[in-house]
């Protein structure tokens, strides 16, 4: 059985986002419980997935960065029946959806770029409850607060972060956790 989202969260809240190999092997030797994996194709997906796995991580997929997968349900399928990932994140809302009809973490990323898209998103989440909500970039956090008063999903905040300054105006801003590529922030 998965553990709640927001216990893993809470037990370490900077989830190492890795780009390449050389970041994956460097992500799996952190504190972080959560590693978002933002490459690979159809035919090594499966592979870093048992990586993360290997090192007692969480592996989440970002489902629209994997070469070879498209934007439908099938492409959740492939990744439920033929990895040992635990979730997805994307930005499309009908595989969110999918990876949660099939027992999967689905985080649901977002870009807010103006106030229609707060908008947008808080509609969003009044219908469908995704395991978890990036907000992007995560230096919005007056944003952050504002979406945490209205919901509780676990919120993660991503893009942008440069130091830990920025981490824990996040977290303080109503965040659960943050995620990022940079590894110098993996630590903090």
């Amino acid at each position: 059985m998965k553990r709640n989202i927001a216990s893993l969260f809470a037990d370490a809240p900077v989830i190492a986002a890795v780009k390449d190999h050389i970041h994956l092997e460097k992500a799996i030797k952190t504190e972080a419980n959560v590693i978002v994996i933002l490459f690979g194709t159809v035919c090594n997906i499966a592979t870093i997935c048992k990586t993360v796995k290997d090192a007692h991580k969480i592996p989440i997929v970002h489902i629209d960065l994997i070469n070879g997968l498209a934007s439908k349900n099938e492409a959740v399928d492939f990744i439920n029946e033929h990895t040992v990932a635990d979730g997805i994140i994307s930005t499309r809302q009908n595989l969110v959806k999918r990876a949660l009809e099939v027992g999967l973490y689905g985080g649901q990323r977002t870009f807010l770029v103006d106030s229609m898209a707060v908008k947008t998103i808080t509609k969003q989440i009044q219908n469908f409850k995704p395991t978890f909500l990036e907000i992007m970039p995560g230096t919005i956090f007056d944003e952050i607060t504002k979406i945490r008063k209205i919901t509780t999903i676990p919120l993660v905040a991503g893009g942008l972060l440069s130091s830990k300054k920025d981490i824990l105006a996040a977290l303080n801003a109503g965040a659960d956790a943050v995620s990022t590529t940079r590894e110098d922030l993996w630590h903090v």
